[in-house]
């Protein structure tokens, strides 16, 4: 009676033993899917817009010759004071291609944490994270990432004139402004199913192809 009782119970623990291993083995699976579709998740700075240097839109200049006296002289007082507050609007756009075809599962992403340092002309000029996680659905699309940029250009640029400066902010944001001078390295927090993902090294984040 206790041989059978022993065998019954060893029985049991088996089963068990088996049952966790195959989950162990399922959840190691997706845990890897899982981790191979979030590395497949892109970024690239999609645009700039909204520039104002002083509340003086800039988007609708396209030389010096565009800035009227009234407009010069609040710059001038600005850089006398070493107090230019530059703002605009960075787009950066998040790409999931994890949509089910191609062999892929399809896996919805959220990017919770979004850690950046902005660089002009390869300088940084400001750092910021995301107010509230993205998502970013698996369906192939985009997404756009939205960053209120704030900073003192005349703190950044100490070295640089009045005209330098003006002439930096026509190429960025003015009438044929370009956003090729930007640069953002980015450290992404995903959320998975199975917990937050921090990306292992930092990215950089340009304006023409997806990194």
């Amino acid at each position: 009676m206790l041989i059978k009782k022993s065998y019954v119970i060893l029985k049991t623990f088996q089963r068990i033993f088996l049952v966790v291993l195959l989950f162990s083995i399922f959840t190691s699976c997706s845990v890897y899917k899982t981790i191979s579709n979030a590395s497949r998740l892109k970024y690239k700075i999609y645009s700039a817009t909204d520039y104002k240097v002083i509340g003086i839109t800039i988007a609708d200049k396209k030389s010096l010759k565009d800035f009227n006296s009234l407009e010069l002289l609040k710059l001038t007082a600005g850089l006398m004071r070493g107090n230019l507050p530059l703002t605009f609007l960075l787009n950066v756009e998040a790409k999931n291609p994890n949509d089910g075809n191609g062999g892929l599962a399809r896996t919805d992403l959220s990017i919770s944490s979004f850690p950046w340092r902005l660089y002009l002309n390869e300088k940084e000029i400001v750092q910021g994270n995301i107010a509230e996680p993205i998502f970013v659905p698996g369906q192939g699309k985009s997404v756009i990432i939205p960053i209120k940029i704030e900073f003192d250009i005349a703190k950044s640029f100490k070295e640089k004139s009045l005209d330098d400066i003006l002439l930096l902010l026509l190429q960025i944001g003015g009438a044929h402004g370009s956003t090729s001078n930007l640069k953002m390295i980015a450290k992404p927090v995903l959320g998975t199913p199975f917990g937050k993902l921090e990306y292992p090294d930092e990215i950089t984040i340009v304006d023409k192809s997806f990194n």
